[in-house]
């Protein structure tokens, strides 16, 4: 975690609560990796092509 966003973390965690906190953090995980198999599957659908045009 970046040390600057720990007093934005402390705010939220005071204001909507531990489990709001966690599940923010958790969503924002799991969109970077979903961002990533998205270019992970458009690179195999690039290469699937370009093997089919061989």
């Amino acid at each position: 975690m970046i040390p600057e966003l720990i007093p934005i973390w402390i705010s939220i965690i005071g204001n909507f609560g531990f489990p709001i906190a966690i599940t923010i953090y958790l969503f924002a995980r799991f969109e970077r990796k979903l961002d990533n198999l998205e270019a992970i599957i458009k690179h195999l659908s690039d290469v699937i092509k370009a093997d089919n045009k061989k």
